[in-house]
């Protein structure tokens, strides 16, 4: 992995800690009334500024907006299901991007050392 696709994967760790963190806050209000969600996007940001190098890619921030009505259901609230879905998706590609950068570290450190 260049520095290039090492910094693409820090952006994209960073974004989808904020994920988290919106998705934990809308799970935390599910149950209040009137709350209208927030969600994270970042990947079409994320994947315009990967073809436009790393200081394009270091300038990328996640874009926090509010849900749309029409994605809310008919009474307009939150579905405590979709949330958990986005938890534990985020999860799923947050620990994936943290493998591949553990095992992009062990391979510099056998080209270095010679060991592992």
């Amino acid at each position: 992995m260049g520095n290039d696709n090492a910094i693409l994967a820090l952006k994209a760790l960073d974004c989808l800690a904020a994920r988290a963190t919106v998705t934990a806050q809308n799970i935390a209000n599910a149950g209040t009334a009137h709350y209208r969600p927030m969600q994270v996007r970042f990947e079409d940001a994320l994947r315009a500024a990967a073809a436009d190098g790393d200081a394009a890619v270091r300038a990328v921030a996640p874009s926090v907006e509010r849900v749309p009505l029409n994605q809310l259901t008919g009474s307009g609230e939150l579905r405590p299901d979709l949330e958990m879905g986005t938890a534990s998706t985020t999860a799923l590609r947050y620990g994936a991007l943290i493998a591949m950068l553990g095992r992009e570290m062990q391979l510099d450190t056998l080209a270095v050392t010679g060991t592992v």
